[in-house]
C-alpha cells in the first residue's frame, strides 16, 4: 500500500486508451505538461524562490482539478499564502507513472496528499488520518456499523478490487453479493462514481475511502449516511483500514520539507476547518512508527493492498 499508482508511460497510455476506446482529447490532455522543465539528468528550468510547485490531477475531486475546487487545492493555497509564495500546479493525471512525470522529472516539487512514509518520497509530519466508510441511503432501512452487521448479508455492496475492505468483506463471506470496481479508475467516469451508482441504485453500500464517501455523499442529492469502517489490520495486515496522510516532497528536499512541517504545525486549525468544510471524515493521527518496527522485526512484512485516494 506504500507504492503509488500513477499514470502509465506514453506508449501504454495511448495503448490503454485505444484498447479501452478513449477519446483522443484524453490523450492529449494527458500530455499537456510543462516542456521548459525535464527528467532527471536534463536540463530543467531554474526554480523560482517565489513559486510554490505543487503536483496534482486535474480532474479528481475532492483533492484537486484545474478548477482549483479540491481540498488539496486549497491546503496548496494555505501554504504557499503563510510562505509568501504563488501556487504554480503541474497537472497530469494521478495514475502509474504520475511520480515520475511530476515530481521526479522536476516539473512540481511538492505532492499536498500522500500516504506518511510512502517510500518514493520524503514526507512531512502527517496533517490528517482517514479510513474507509460505509456510505448508503438513510431510507433504505439498512442499519450498518461494522463488518459483522446482519444487513450486509442482504445488501448490493461497492468496493473497489483489490484495496483493503476486501478484506474483511471476504472473511465474513460478503464477496459474493458484492460488485467490484476497477482500481485503476476509468477516465471517462467522474471521481463520484460509486456514489453516483448508490444514489442510482444500482448498488446498496458503497464501502469506499473516506474522502470520496464523505465528500460525494454532502453533494449527493439523496440523503445518504456516512459510517466509518472498524480498522481490520489486527484481522490481516492487508485489511488495514486507516492511513495518515502527508505532503511529500523528493527526498533530498529535506530544506522543503522542514518548512512545510512548520506551516503544518502553524495553519493546523485551518487545515482542519478545510477538510471538515469537504466533508472529509478524519480521525486521531496514530503514531505508527512503533507499530512498523514490529512489523518489521516480524515474518509478515506485508502491508495493504493500494493507497486508498488512488482508487
Amino acid at each position: 500500500m506504500l507504492a503509488k499508482l500513477k499514470c502509465f508511460a506514453v506508449v501504454v497510455i495511448f495503448g490503454v486508451f485505444a484498447t479501452n476506446g478513449y477519446a483522443a482529447e484524453a490523450v492529449k490532455q494527458e500530455l499537456d505538461f510543462d516542456a521548459e522543465i525535464g527528467r532527471g539528468g536534463e536540463p530543467v528550468r531554474t526554480e523560482d524562490a517565489g513559486e510554490f510547485r505543487v503536483c496534482a490531477d486535474k480532474d479528481n475531486l475532492p483533492y484537486s482539478n484545474d478548477k482549483m475546487e479540491g481540498f488539496e487545492n486549497k491546503i496548496a493555497e494555505l501554504i504557499a499564502k503563510d510562505l509568501g509564495k504563488q501556487v504554480k500546479y503541474q497537472f497530469w493525471y494521478d495514475r502509474i507513472g504520475f511520480i515520475r512525470n511530476t515530481l521526479n522529472a522536476r516539473r512540481c516539487d511538492v505532492i499536498i496528499g500522500t500516504v506518511a512514509g510512502n517510500d518514493m518520497m520524503l514526507t512531512s509530519k502527517p496533517y490528517y488520518r482517514s479510513g474507509y466508510v460505509f456510505v448508503y441511503k438513510k431510507g433504505s432501512g439498512l442499519n450498518i456499523k461494522d463488518w459483522d452487521s446482519p444487513d450486509l448479508h442482504k445488501a448490493k455492496i461497492g468496493v473497489i478490487g483489490q484495496t483493503p475492505p476486501t478484506r474483511p468483506l471476504s472473511d465474513k463471506g460478503l464477496l459474493e453479493n458484492s460488485r467490484p470496481y476497477r482500481i485503476m479508475r476509468d477516465l471517462n467516469l467522474p471521481p463520484s462514481f460509486m456514489i453516483d451508482d448508490l444514489v442510482k441504485g444500482d448498488i446498496d453500500v458503497a464501502v469506499v475511502w473516506g474522502p470520496i464517501g464523505g465528500y460525494f455523499a454532502k453533494r449527493a442529492g439523496s440523503d445518504l449516511v456516512v459510517v466509518p469502517a472498524p480498522e481490520y489490520e489486527q484481522n490481516n495486515v492487508h485489511g488495514k483500514e486507516y492511513w495518515n496522510i502527508s505532503v511529500g516532497v523528493r527526498k533530498k528536499d529535506k530544506e522543503r520539507i522542514t518548512m512545510i512541517n512548520e506551516v503544518l504545525e502553524r495553519r493546523k486549525g485551518d487545515i482542519q476547518k478545510i477538510l471538515n468544510d469537504y466533508g472529509i471524515p478524519n480521525v486521531q493521527i496514530v503514531d505508527e512508527r512503533k507499530t512498523e518496527m514490529v512489523k518489521s522485526q516480524s515474518k509478515d512484512k506485508d502491508r495493504g493492498d493500494a493507497i486508498p485516494k488512488f482508487e
